[in-house]
């Protein structure tokens, strides 16, 4: 049965909201430790967040529009030849917007503390690096680690949902991919892998997030697009 293009621009919308407020959400609301003295989640925790974000949401809506939540896999998806160019437009748009309100409810949340809530730096779950931001990495760090590891994710995805791969275990080892993936990435960048994720944070931090928004999004492509044509190299081998 065909799918409407719409009912796959909710998916993908519904999808990343979903994912920048469970992952960043988890950064963001208990990633630190509380006045109240509870523990934050961690470097694990958080990881944990965004990976399976990911599983249940693959299972949710991947059925509907492939659960791409991510422009990075879109993008790589078209190069392939298995989106068409006019359903990974509207697939961008929904997943930048998904990121945007996920964003703005994560704001209004943390908004509702009753001594206030001023955001910092790199607010929200920011992606970022150098000076004031995590262990403080440099750019070229930064952009390698990013282009490296959305390469691997990609060439995941592709592996799990071939011919080749196990499909009803693809959800599973796609999520636990981006958690190992943010096991290594969280303290150089924050870990993105993914435009739209760093896209709504950004938008609402401003300054520096803002600032350094464009590594987030050509990182992530060029690892994508890298993946994209290696796999496609693969495949005419077989």
């Amino acid at each position: 049965m065909e799918i409407k293009l719409s009912t796959k621009f909710v998916a993908e919308l519904v999808g990343t909201f979903g994912l920048v407020l469970f992952g960043c959400g988890a950064a963001a609301v208990a990633g630190v430790d509380t006045l109240a003295g509870l523990s934050g989640l961690g470097l694990l925790g958080i990881s944990l967040a965004f990976g399976l974000a990911v599983v249940v949401f693959a299972y949710a809506i991947g059925g509907i529009s492939g659960c791409h939540i991510n422009p990075a896999i879109t993008i790589a998806m078209l190069v392939n030849g298995k989106i068409s160019a006019k359903d990974a437009i509207a697939y961008i748009v929904a997943q930048l917007i998904g990121a945007l309100v996920g964003v703005l409810l994560l704001r209004l949340v943390l908004g509702g503390q009753i001594e206030g809530f001023t955001p910092g730096e790199w607010a929200y779950g920011a992606n970022g690096w150098g000076k004031g931001y995590q262990s403080e990495y440099g750019t070229a760090a930064a952009f390698l680690a990013e282009a490296v590891l959305t390469f691997l994710f990609l060439f995941v995805i592709f592996g799990t949902t071939s011919k080749w791969g196990n499909s009803t275990m693809a959800g599973l080892a796609i999520g636990f991919t981006l958690v190992l993936i943010h096991l290594v990435a969280i303290p150089i960048t924050g870990t993105s892998v993914n435009p739209a994720r760093s896209f709504g944070p950004a938008v609402f931090a401003g300054g520096a997030a803002l600032s350094q928004l464009w590594l987030f999004v050509l990182a992530p492509i060029t690892g994508a697009v890298v993946a994209a044509v290696v796999w496609r190299l693969l495949e005419r081998r077989v």
